[in-house]
C-alpha cells in the first residue's frame, strides 16, 4: 500500500510528506503547488488498493474506503494533525513503540528532524505529551 501511495502521488506531482497505514484505514499529509487532482489521486489509490485487497483476500464484497480532506490553518494546526497521524498505530493498539511500526513515515520523519525535535513536537501538544520519546523508542 505504501508503494502505491508514493507512486500515485508522484505521478500527479504531489509530495507525500507523511503517512500511516493500518489494516482498516490510513492517514496522509501531502503537498501540491496546484492543489488540484486530490479526488483523482484518492480514487486511484482506493481502486487499486481494493483490487490488491480482493486479490489477497478473495471476497465478493467490495473493499471500501472513506475519504475526506482537510487543509491545516497554520503551523500549529499542521503539527496537531501530524502528531495525530504519527501516533495512530499507538492509539489503535498496533504497537506501544512508534519505532516498531513499519507502515508509517515515522522513521523518515525522526531521521529528518531528529529525536530531540520530535520530542519537542510531541511535548508542545498536551494530547501527545505522554509520547515523550526515550532512547528505548528507537
Amino acid at each position: 500500500m505504501t508503494a502505491l501511495l508514493q507512486q500515485t502521488f508522484t505521478e500527479f506531482f504531489w509530495t507525500l510528506e507523511h503517512w500511516v497505514v493500518l489494516n482498516n484505514h490510513y492517514h496522509l499529509i501531502a503537498f501540491s503547488h496546484k492543489g488540484e487532482d486530490l479526488p483523482k489521486i484518492i480514487g486511484r489509490v482506493h481502486y487499486q488498493s481494493g483490487q490488491l485487497i480482493r486479490k489477497t483476500y478473495p471476497s465478493n464484497l467490495p473493499a471500501w474506503w472513506n475519504y475526506w480532506d482537510y487543509c491545516p490553518r497554520d503551523e500549529n494546526d499542521y503539527l496537531i494533525h501530524l502528531n495525530y497521524l504519527l501516533n495512530n498505530p499507538v492509539k489503535h493498539g498496533y504497537t506501544k513503540n512508534l519505532a516498531d511500526y513499519p507502515f508509517s513515515s515515522f522513521h523518515q520523519h525522526i531521521e529528518k528532524v531528529g529525536r530531540e525535535n520530535l520530542r519537542r513536537q510531541f511535548s508542545n501538544n498536551p494530547k501527545y505529551q505522554s509520547l515523550i520519546l526515550t532512547e528505548d523508542d528507537f
